[in-house]
């Protein structure tokens, strides 16, 4: 059983998660997280993300997430251009085929729905 709990985002330990290499456009992107939270049924998933300056493309999950800090552009495919830098909250839809440039080291923290 998990309880409630608070984590100071900022200085939490991150762990590697690799890119698959056809994923990076540009640059040497590094992406590390750490899952803080998931459902019995793994449908609902909460957590922090980072990647380092680069290009990388990504087919996006049903997410909610508020930067702490970097700044990224997310194109979506079809759809808007994203700007997005701390305190900002974005929505992406399940489907979604995205291009993150990364401007700055971006930490987020994420609500995925499966």
């Amino acid at each position: 059983m998990i309880h409630s709990f608070a984590l100071h985002v900022p200085d939490a330990e991150l762990a590697p998660e690799p890119l698959d290499a056809a994923q990076i456009v540009s640059g040497s992107p590094e992406v590390t997280g750490k899952v803080v939270w998931e459902s019995e049924d793994g449908r609902q998933i909460r957590g922090i993300w980072q990647i380092t300056p680069g290009v990388v493309t990504d087919t996006e999950a049903d997410e909610v997430f508020v930067v702490v800090s970097g700044s990224a552009t997310v194109e979506v495919d079809g759809g808007p251009t994203l700007h997005v830098g701390p305190g900002d909250m974005a929505v992406l839809r399940e489907g979604d085929r995205t291009t993150w440039t990364v401007h700055e080291t971006l930490r987020k923290v994420y609500a995925i729905n499966l």
